[in-house]
């Protein structure tokens, strides 16, 4: 890049950069419009997709930093240098479950890099106890999102892509 291309346009790379989400979760992905929960459903929290889980294990889907891991264990919050926001919800009315069946391998405020352990879920016991397993993953801070491309099928924890987000 020449100096002048530097000087107007340096300062913006990393909106047109496109960011990896990886999966926090090993399962299918099904669409976020999927979830038996109109708050996700919906797109009230931000938009996304879901997974129908087969792993225990749950994963940082970015490098970044946890913002909270909630009491009742069943989602977190993190954010990705960039700024992508992402929320990670396991199942549906989990957290009315207190914890039962969830524990935590992080903390708020931890810097992670992406396939870092968070979670671990007793999915067996889960299946059981819960109104749903389905587990969206949701770009909270989907109005800073100038792209979002979804990506579909089979996925595995710490490895599969999910989704391709571009900031505005």
């Amino acid at each position: 890049m020449s100096f002048i291309s530097n000087l107007f346009f340096k300062k913006d790379a990393h909106l047109n950069k496109k960011i990896e989400i990886i999966a926090p979760l090993s399962g299918q992905i099904i669409p976020i419009e999927k979830v038996p929960d109109i708050v996700f459903s919906k797109k009230i929290v931000g938009d996304g997709i879901a997974i129908e889980p087969t792993g225990k294990k749950i994963v940082s889907p970015i490098d970044g930093i946890i913002g909270k891991i909630f009491k009742t264990l069943h989602a977190f919050s993190i954010e990705s240098p960039e700024g992508i926001q992402i929320f990670v919800h396991f199942g549906i009315d989990t957290v009315q479950l207190n914890g039962k069946g969830f524990k935590s391998y992080a903390k708020d405020g931890q810097k992670v890099k992406k396939g870092d352990l968070i979670l671990k879920v007793n999915l067996k016991l889960l299946k059981k106890i819960s109104k749903s397993i389905i587990t969206p993953v949701v770009i909270s801070n989907i109005d800073e999102i100038k792209i979002i491309t979804k990506k579909t099928g089979l996925i595995t924890a710490g490895k599969s892509v999910i989704m391709y987000v571009n900031k505005n």
